[in-house]
Parts: structure tokens; C-alpha cells; sequence
């Protein structure tokens, strides 16, 4: 492009341009009716003292900030008509700023902060890496790329704020006192680096109250009290060579994930003991949810594993009309109806039951239990073996045989010092029993109790020399064929109602019984997943005020990637990302954590069973989490105003 530039339209135009602060009743004019145009490849300088407007008049020319009154256009498209998105595309790819302050980012390298608007141009890493080590290179930084702001000095921070400004090939530098916070070695450095990026093409905005740092430039414009007051006019601008083209950009592209991902670990990196106790929330909320629900499904599982080891084909008949609690002080059933229950199609074994506490006695030695009276089918409906000794026998049964086989627990008690029970007799109420057998351990039921601790006695003998009268407790009947059970089950309450004249029985299958319990086990599963659910609730909730916290405490950063082009959807994804790293960073260890105290309960006796749903289901609600509550911070820094989030503190 050649040529003095007077027939071109100018790069900035504007029109009658008023910035009003409204307060109560009153107002401040910080800019008031300025007219002005500033063409492609000039160097204008804009003075001031404070308080003057120049500031104010910077924000509103980089879009920082919107007047109040007027027009400003740029390339003659009206900037008030141009959405959010627009205006961020605008900042970045026009516009280069050089801030007083440098609003460097502290917690990353020379080289990542010139890339940050690179970042959002949607250059390559790679480009991004180029383009920064060739620009701090020419600016004589090239050995401190690595370097953080905090180890650089002050007006190689400003180099590094220059190399940013150029990164994206900005046609526009606008430079808000950019000699003020230096030296004046430092400051004639930086005034050289303008002046050359003005021979190169650069159209030159500089912010200054100094009349030195002003003669720098080809034309000067004096505000005061928000006014123009003086204006040198526009100088002829020097043949400009083309500015470098921004190869490789996608100017309509959000920054990739995996870019939002590394700048969230290095903020919570900046922060660790913060970001512990963030993570803590939802490490507590997760290792609930797996360990809660592994005890529930562990639990459950045991007590059908129980019953399933009764089988599938038990009948189960308890004394008692339908929804009348059974209990053991119901005479409904008699030895009678077992007999003729025996006689049914499809019954393979019938178990008449009658239970009563008493005392047992070997020597010194007193122990209490459960005495059962029972036939040999005992044995088979509940699938219990022999590990000493022999059973009941229908002998036993019809002779009233005074003998007795022990449960473990019961031998246990008794027989304290390894004797071998079997063949020794044992006081039951004052009655010698001579102990024929001791069952296999079982361990606990369905229920929790132990069902080791039992003693079985013949029904006969029960009946008459321990419990008086002739009723049953409870009548269990395994059937041949589990095929036709419920058949099976048909005829059992056919016959009772025939025998009885009335319906004072119940009869259950071990199948409708494992039903119950599983939906009961369901229950306290989802009330324990419930109560750790609330952890991950509270968890939540500490991730958003600890992201409400760190979007204050970032208000400034969010203002300078705004300047360097973030857009609105940018600034979203940004910080919920980073809730989401961290909620699920706490997902991860929250799982490892809830498998880890999972074994550990399970080595003290608990009942665990790990699935992969409830893992799966704890970290998809850690990530649903950070997704939830980390929206609200993350849309309260992406809906900023950028000039009022750089003015911050």
C-alpha cells in the first residue's frame, strides 16, 4: 500500500463521541462531543493530564468500551451495532494493546503470554510457539522465553506486553502510557520499538500526559476535561509495507478443549491448597456414593446369596391368618398337617418345626439357645450337612429318643476345651440328652442371627419333655420339581383350608421371599446412595463458591483476555472447565478412595460387592457437578465488562 492515505476512508471515525457516568442525580462527561478520525499508518498521540479522558477515549477506540453518545466506527462499520463476538473478533485481530501496568499473566511464561490472543485466533500450538519465540527474539528476549513475568524487569515485561500486542499481526497498537511504570533507559527503548512499528505499517495510538513521549509522535491530540482541545492534524503517513498475515487462523473457533483443559490445571496449580480443599468436597461426595451403595449391594447380595442356598423349590408355612404378624404362639398348625402335606404330589421332604430358648448344660458349663424340635427332613430342607456324628432319624422320632444334635456355635460354648461332643450327654431342662451329631457352621441367615446357635431335638421328644404343647412353630416343605412349585403351593393351601376350616396359615416360596427382601434391600441401597448424594450436593456447592471466589480474584485476567480477543463463549469455557477438572480430578480419587475404604471394611467383616454402575454413576455426578456449579461463575466472568474487569484491582 503506497500513497499519502488522504483518499482512503479513515481507519477510525469518530463522531460526536460522549462517555456519561450517571451517579444519583449527577453526572461525569468523561468524554464529551469528540470528533476525531485517525487514518491507517499514522502515529497519533493523545495527551492529557489525569483525568483528562485520554484513558477513557483508548477503551472506547480498542472496544473496550461503548460511548454513551456519538458514533464510532471502524472501517466504517458502526461499532454499536456490532454484537459481543464481533467486537471480541475485533480486539483480536485489529487491535494490539500495550498496558502502563504490562497485565501480564503471573503463573505463565514470557512465551505463553505473548500466545494468549493466538489462542484465540485459533492458531496451532505450533504457530503459536513460532510466532512467539520470533517476536520475543526481535525484541531481545529470545533467552527468556521461559521466564515469568516475575523474573523478568520491568521493561522487559513491557517487551513482552509489545510482543503480545504484535502476536495476531494487530493492524492498530494502542499504547496506554507505556513509558510510565519505567526508567527512561527503558522508556526510550520502548518508543524506539513504536516508532519502528510504525515504519512498518502499524497505525500508532499512544496514551501519554508527557509532552516528551508525545513529540515521539507525527500528530498530537490534547484533551482536556473530556474535550479536544487541540489537534496538530493528520501528517502525511509513510509508504507502509504490508503487515504479516495471521496464517493458520480460524478466527470463528473457540479454543479447543485440550487449551482450556492445560490453562484450568495450571490456575489450580497457582492455587494447590485451594484447590485441595475444592477437591476435598467432592473426593468426601464420591467415595460416599461408591462406598455407600458397594455396602448396600454387599449387603443385599449376601442375604440372597443365603436364601438361594435354601433353594429355589422351599415352601414355607408359618401359623397365622394372611397379614396377621406369625409368631411362635400361634397353635394352628400341627404335627398332623405335616403328615399330610407329606402326602402330596411333588413334596420331596416336609419339616415340622417347634422352637423354644433353654438352657443347655456340660458339666459347669451353662449355655442358652435355640432349641428346635424337628424331623429328619430338617436336614434337607435346609440344606444343612453333618460335620460330626449322625442326624435325627425317624427311629428317634418314634421312640422318643432323648439325643441331640448341636450347632457349632452351641458345641463351641460347651465344649470349651476341644472335647468331641458326640456320644456325651448334655442337661436340656434337667433332661439328660446324649449328643449324636454336630451340624456344619452356616454362619449367619438372611436376617443377621446366627444359625449355628441351635440345638435339634426329635419333635416327639420336644413336645414331650421340653415344650408341652403339640403346635408348630413354622412347617417347611421342599417340593421335587421347583417347575411346579406354585402348583405345589396351590394344593399345600388347599389341603391346610380343608384341614382347618379357615385360612389361619400363610404360605410363602423362598422365591416371592427373596423378591421382598431384595426390593427392601433396594430401598436402604438408594437411601444410602441418597445420604451420599447430599455429600456430593455439598461438595458441589463448595466448588462454586470457591469458582465465585477465583473469578474475583481473576477479574483482572478476564479483562485482559477479553482485550486479546476471548470472546463471551471463551471466558464460559474457561473457568467451567475448570470446575469441571477439578470435579473431575475429585471424581477420579473419590472412586480410587471409596474402593480403597470398600476393601478395608470388607477385611474387617463388612459385606462389600463393587459394581461398575456406581462408580460410574459417582463420577458422571462429579462431572455433572462441576458442569452445574461451575456454570454460574463461569457465566459471571464470561458476561464482564472488559474495560471495568481491567480496571480492577
Amino acid at each position: 500500500m503506497t500513497g499519502s492515505g488522504r483518499d482512503e476512508p479513515p481507519l477510525i471515525r469518530l463522531t460526536g463521541v460522549s462517555k456519561i457516568y450517571r451517579s444519583g442525580a449527577g453526572e461525569l462527561r468523561a468524554l464529551d462531543d469528540v470528533s476525531l478520525d485517525i487514518r491507517a499508518g499514522e502515529f497519533v498521540a493523545i495527551m492529557g493530564q489525569s483525568g483528562s479522558g485520554k484513558s477513557t477515549l483508548m477503551n472506547i477506540v480498542g472496544c473496550l468500551d461503548r460511548p454513551t453518545l456519538g458514533e464510532y466506527r471502524v472501517r466504517g462499520r458502526n461499532v454499536a451495532e456490532m454484537p459481543s463476538d464481533d467486537l471480541a473478533a475485533l480486539r483480536r485481530d485489529t487491535f494490539g494493546f500495550i498496558f502502563q501496568r504490562y497485565n501480564l499473566l503471573a503463573s505463565v511464561s514470557a512465551s505463553e503470554n505473548v500466545e494468549l490472543p493466538a489462542i484465540y485466533a485459533g492458531r496451532s500450538k505450533r504457530q503459536r510457539t513460532e510466532r512467539a519465540s520470533q517476536l520475543l527474539g526481535r525484541l531481545g528476549l529470545g533467552e527468556r522465553l521461559q521466564h515469568k513475568p516475575n523474573q523478568l524487569s520491568g521493561g522487559q515485561q513491557q517487551r513482552v506486553s509489545i510482543a503480545r500486542a504484535l502476536v495476531n499481526g494487530a493492524e492498530v497498537i494502542l499504547a496506554d502510557e507505556p513509558t510510565g511504570a519505567l526508567d527512561s533507559r527503558s522508556g526510550a527503548e520502548v518508543l524506539a520499538l513504536l516508532r519502528d512499528l510504525h515504519a512498518e505499517g502499524h497505525t500508532i495510538v499512544l496514551i501519554t500526559h508527557d509532552a516528551e513521549v508525545a513529540a515521539h509522535a507525527q500528530r498530537t491530540i490534547q484533551l482536556k476535561d473530556g474535550r479536544v482541545v487541540s489537534d496538530s492534524g493528520p501528517a502525511l503517513p509513510p509508504v507502509r509495507t504490508a503487515l504479516p498475515a495471521a496464517n493458520g487462523r480460524h478466527p470463528d473457533w473457540l479454543p479447543d478443549l485440550a487449551e482450556a483443559v492445560k490453562m484450568a490445571l495450571r490456575s489450580l496449580r497457582a492455587n494447590l491448597f485451594r484447590s485441595a480443599l475444592t477437591l476435598l468436597g467432592v473426593v468426601i461426595g464420591v467415595a460416599a456414593v461408591v462406598t455407600m451403595l458397594a455396602i448396600g449391594n454387599g449387603s443385599k447380595q449376601e442375604i440372597l446369596q443365603r436364601i438361594e442356598s435354601m433353594g429355589s423349590n422351599l415352601l414355607l408355612v408359618r401359623p397365622g391368618a394372611p397379614g396377621q404378624r406369625p409368631s411362635g404362639d400361634l397353635a394352628t398348625l400341627v404335627p398332623e398337617d405335616a403328615t399330610a402335606v407329606a402326602e402330596l404330589d411333588n413334596v420331596a421332604y416336609v419339616s415340622p418345626e417347634r422352637r423354644g430358648s433353654a438352657t443347655l448344660r456340660y458339666g459347669s458349663v451353662d449355655y442358652r439357645t435355640t432349641v428346635y424340635g424337628a424331623w429328619p427332613g430338617y436336614r434337607y430342607t435346609q440344606d444343612w450337612q453333618i460335620a460330626d456324628g449322625s442326624f435325627l432319624t425317624q427311629d428317634d422320632i418314634d421312640s422318643y429318643a432323648a439325643v441331640v444334635v448341636l450347632g457349632k456355635t452351641v458345641a463351641s460354648n460347651l465344649f470349651p476345651n476341644g472335647e468331641a461332643p458326640v456320644g456325651r450327654y448334655v442337661l436340656i431342662g434337667n433332661v439328660p440328652f446324649e449328643v449324636i451329631g454336630v451340624l456344619a457352621p452356616k454362619g449367619a441367615n438372611a436376617f443377621g442371627s446366627d444359625m449355628d446357635d441351635v440345638a435339634l431335638v426329635p419333635l416327639s421328644t420336644g413336645f414331650m419333655r421340653l415344650f408341652g404343647k403339640r403346635y408348630l412353630s413354622s412347617l417347611n416343605v421342599k417340593v421335587a420339581s421347583a417347575d411346579v412349585a406354585d402348583a405345589t403351593q396351590a394344593r399345600i393351601e388347599q389341603l391346610l383350608l380343608q384341614r382347618h376350616g379357615t385360612e389361619d396359615f400363610q404360605v410363602r416360596s423362598t422365591a416371592s421371599l427373596m423378591e421382598t427382601i431384595e426390593s427392601t434391600q433396594n430401598t436402604l441401597t438408594v437411601m444410602l446412595g441418597a445420604v451420599a448424594a447430599i455429600s456430593l450436593l455439598v461438595g458441589g456447592i463448595g466448588v462454586m463458591n470457591i469458582m465465585l471466589v477465583n473469578v474475583s480474584e481473576r477479574t483482572r485476567e478476564i479483562g485482559l483476555r477479553m482485550a486479546t480477543g476471548a470472546r463471551r463463549n471463551s471466558i464460559l469455557l474457561q473457568f467451567n472447565t475448570e470446575a469441571l477438572v477439578v470435579c473431575g480430578i475429585g471424581g477420579v480419587v473419590g472412586v480410587v478412595l471409596g474402593i480403597v475404604i470398600g476393601m478395608v471394611l470388607e477385611a474387617f467383616g463388612t459385606s462389600i460387592a463393587f459394581t461398575t454402575l456406581p462408580a460410574v454413576l459417582a463420577f458422571s455426578s462429579a462431572v455433572l457437578t462441576g458442569l452445574v456449579f461451575g456454570y454460574l461463575p463461569a457465566r459471571k466472568a464470561a458476561h464482564m465488562d472488559p474495560v471495568v474487569a481491567l480496571a480492577s484491582e
